[in-house]
This record gives C-alpha cells, structure tokens and sequence, in this order.
C-alpha cells in the first residue's frame, strides 16, 4: 500500500493591490523601486538662480554682498535702490530673485559663494568706510584687489587685533548676534588694582548704568606693579563692553587687543595683515555654528 504526502502548504503571500497586479514581473521592488519612483531632483534655488521663496529685499541684498541689512534699508531710505528702473518706497518688499534690481543704477550681481576674512587691525584706524572728521579706515589699509568685504563687528579707533570680513551679509549679521554665541577674546592692558576674586564675580554678568552685561570669563594674567594684563572672553559683544566693564572695577585700559573671534585667531597675522580662511575651515565652522 502507498502512502501518500500530504500536499506542502502554499506560501504566505500579502494581498495584492491593483497596482501590484498591473505591475510587469521584473517591476523593481523595495528601495530600488522608491528611488525609482521619486521624482526627478528639483534644482537647488542656487543652480536655478533664484532664492527659496519671496523673502525681504534687505535680505536678498545682505546675501549678494551689498551690504548689511541695516545697510540696505538705509539704502531703500536714500532712495538708492531700484527694481526695473522704479525706485523702491517700500520699506520691506519681498522679492523671489535680484532680476532688475540696482543700486545707485548699477545692476546687482549674482552673490558669489561666502568667503571670510582674518584682518589684524592695528590701533589708530575706525572700522567703517569712511569718517567725517577724516580719519584713517581699515579700507585705507586692505590690499587691493579684494572683493567687496563687510567688517564682522568692530573695533574702536584705539583697540586693535583680530578683524573678521567677509562678503556674505547674511552670514556677517549671524556671527554678530549674541544668539550665535560666537566667543570673542580680548587682551587688556589696564593700571590699578584688581583681583582674581573681582574677576570671577563677571561669570555671572554685571550692569553698569543701566546695562545689563552678560557672563563674561575673565583671568588676571600677569601684574608688574600696578599694570596688569586681563584676558575677557565674552559672547555679547556690546559697544566698548571691555573698556566699560574694567573702568567700572576702577582701571586704566591702555592697551586691548581682540585674540579670536570664534574659531579665529592672530596666530601667524602681521600687523596689517589679512588673509582668506580656508574653504574647508570655514565650512567646518559654518556647520557648527548655531
């Protein structure tokens, strides 16, 4: 007598779609067939020559290199500004490219990839473009030949020392807002008497006149007699924050120098000096800033 198997059972299979039966065989499966299936890449707003999106003018300029925002909008004030030969009234339209824009009657160029500068300014010269009373600036100093820069923050008449510029708007208001937390290291040389003790009591801010001054770390370096070196090293910024916080505690500042500036330092930086940071460096510290 021959005993029969019993019949294997059939595999479990999931219920299928219309879709699945319209499918041929060979249709692609699984992550073939997603990356199949997407749609072509759409082209980022750089290669397509537009920005993402209408967005303020200030903005747009910032990012061409024009100037800052606060520029800009003075600039709209002045009339300064048009878009296909009307001058613009407006004091925040919004604007999908630059096509038509121009300033003083100049078209606007497309903005260039961000480039960033180390400049080591040295004492007797304002941080601006130019000075009524018609003293030197640092544009007296910079080599020729360099593209349109922006300073990052300033630096009094008297302070010398680190100098970021850069031509990028946009990326100049990010690395200046307190938000940022980019950290800026001064050298002060003041006279009279201060202690570590003093010092450390800045880690947790101070007001002065009115002004409230954020967490400042600072270290009294060396001391000959009654002159001392103090190093600050702040995220905020304010104007003249370092002359005001040490006057305050009753020194003389005769000397300040700015060190670094986030990831930047003098190291290798004449008097005078500047200098293009490096590609890769400045993508690396773009991509960890806040």
């Amino acid at each position: 007598m021959t005993t029969r198997r019993p019949p294997r059972n059939p595999p479990r299979s999931t219920p299928k779609t219309a879709g699945d039966r319209d499918a041929p065989r060979d249709a692609p499966r699984g992550r073939r067939a997603a990356r199949v299936a997407a749609p072509p890449r759409k082209p980022k707003a750089e290669e397509a020559g537009h920005e993402d999106g209408p967005q303020r003018i200030a903005k747009l300029l910032a990012r061409a290199g024009v100037g800052s925002r606060r520029d800009v909008e003075r600039m709209v004030e002045e009339g300064r500004i048009a878009l296909n030969g009307q001058v613009i009234v407006q004091p925040a339209p919004l604007l999908t490219s630059l096509e038509g824009l121009t300033v003083d009657g100049n078209p606007v160029a497309k903005p260039v990839s961000t480039r960033l500068y180390r400049f080591h300014k040295p004492a007797g010269c304002i941080t601006a473009a130019r000075d009524p009373k018609g003293r030197k600036t640092i544009y007296d100093l910079l080599p020729k030949g360099l593209p349109r820069l922006m300073p990052v923050g300033r630096l009094d008449y008297n302070t010398e020392g680190l100098l970021l510029l850069t031509n990028d708007g946009e990326f100049k208001r990010q690395l200046e807002l307190p938000a940022s937390g980019v950290e800026r290291t001064y050298r002060a040389r003041a006279f009279g008497d201060i202690s570590q003790e003093q010092l450390e009591e800045l880690a947790m801010g101070i007001e002065i006149d009115g002004v409230r001054y954020g967490k400042i770390d600072a270290n009294l370096e060396r001391r000959t007699g009654r002159n001392q070196w103090v190093e600050m090293t702040l995220t905020e910024g304010k104007n003249r924050e370092v002359r005001k916080v040490l006057e305050h505690f009753g020194l003389q500042v005769s000397r300040l120098i700015r060190t670094r500036y986030g990831e930047f330092t003098l190291e290798g930086l004449g008097m005078g000096d500047v200098d293009v940071v490096p590609r890769d460096d400045l993508f690396k510290f773009r991509r960890h800033l806040r």
